[in-house]
């Protein structure tokens, strides 16, 4: 059965950083593609980044290209998201995805 689980949200000042995780189960986040996206509140699903299965190669728009850096743990079977430069306009709840399925989303808030 595939789960995905994300953690790591909060509340951070902008400037502030945050990493995320996601662990997988029910199948090998290496040998899959996987991504991050967000949903802003009242706002629709962005993409986030992504990360290719077996090489690695990562993906990100430029709203978050140097910022966000998008990485797995193969040993841990574990995606994560470390964000840097927080914005306020990155406030949403994040979700990663792979495999067809999604997470239930962790909470990023970005506020003095």
């Amino acid at each position: 059965q595939v789960r995905l689980v994300e953690s790591g949200g909060g509340l951070v000042q902008p400037g502030g950083s945050l990493r995320l995780s996601c662990a997988a189960s029910g199948f090998t986040v290496s040998s899959n593609g996987m991504s991050w996206v967000r949903q802003a509140p009242g706002k629709g699903l962005e993409w986030v980044s992504d990360i290719e299965s077996g090489g690695g190669g990562t993906h990100y728009p430029d709203s978050v290209k140097g910022r966000f850096t998008i990485s797995r743990d193969n040993a841990k079977n574990t995606l994560y998201l470390q964000m840097n430069s927080l914005k306020p306009e990155d406030a949403a709840v994040y979700y990663c995805g792979g495999v067809e399925s999604w997470g239930q989303g962790t909470l990023v808030t970005v506020s003095s």
